[in-house]
């Protein structure tokens, strides 16, 4: 049956024969079994068959040409919508998204912003304030709480919308190119500022992207999706030492080596 469930881990209950080796069963943040999407009757699928684990903190890189169905995997982890076919599991609560524009209410300052995330998270009133104000300088912006969105610049807007994504109660955050926007210096201040964060909170990261070094720059793990259907073409273990450098050797060597596999995608995709 099609759902996307959202759970606390919990450990299933066995007989003696197998208590041993399901004693500690390997945790998965976000599990996809068997998961495909198709819009409308008649039509090709948007996915199909995806099986994927990711583990509690870890930082997963969703890689593919545009269409490939990367925004629709992470709408479907959020609850967004519902897979046409297969299971999506989501432990840790529901998951905090983040787009690439930020979607902050413009009548409300940056600190309200993140304390409206607060409020519909179940913390107390007289609780919003330091938290907000916590979680800014955790993305750096101390001292714009009372700024107003359009007093920010855009990666300011970004760090705002992180703060408030983090504010959120779920431990999996869904990145759907987040830095897309934004010039290519700020981008590379915030891809410094987003591996702090993941490692200083514990977070488990989904992040979509279509830039390839962006991908190898960030994630502990690479998953390459084929064009239309969107399905699991290779995946990447990224052993390079953080905090890595988007223009360091071993960043470059991987990208380039990824890049090809890419674009055979694409070329597969439009012989079709």
């Amino acid at each position: 049956m099609a759902q996307t469930v959202h759970e606390q881990p919990v450990k299933a209950a066995v007989g003696a024969e197998h208590a041993a080796e399901a004693a500690d069963p390997a945790p998965v943040a976000v599990g996809f079994d068997n998961v495909s999407k198709t819009f409308g009757r008649g039509t090709a699928p948007v996915l199909d068959g995806i099986n994927l684990s990711v583990r509690p903190g870890e930082f997963v890189c969703l890689l593919g040409a545009s269409g490939c169905g990367k925004s629709t995997l992470l709408n479907l982890v959020a609850g967004l919508d519902k897979p046409t076919a297969g299971t999506i599991t989501v432990g840790g609560g529901r998951p905090a998204l983040m787009f690439q524009d930020h979607a902050l209410f413009p009548w409300l300052k940056a600190g309200k912003n993140i304390e409206l995330a607060l409020k519909l998270r179940g913390v107390a009133r007289d609780e919003r304030k330091a938290e907000a104000r916590r979680l800014l300088e955790l993305v750096r912006l101390d001292g714009a709480y009372d700024k107003r969105v359009h007093e920010l610049s855009g990666g300011m807007r970004q760090r705002v919308a992180l703060a408030r994504a983090l504010a959120q109660s779920g431990e999996v955050l869904l990145m759907d190119e987040p830095f897309a926007a934004l010039d290519a210096i700020t981008r590379d201040v915030l891809h410094d500022e987003l591996t702090r964060i993941w490692r200083d909170t514990g977070r488990t990261v989904l992040f979509v992207t279509h830039n390839v070094r962006e991908a190898v720059r960030l994630a502990q793990r690479v998953v390459l999706l084929s064009s239309r259907p969107g399905r699991i073409a290779r995946e990447w273990t990224i052993d390079i030492p953080q905090p890595r450098r988007i223009e360091a050797p071993d960043v470059s060597k991987l990208s380039i080596e990824i890049t090809e596999h890419l674009r055979g995608e694409i070329r597969r995709h439009g012989k079709h």
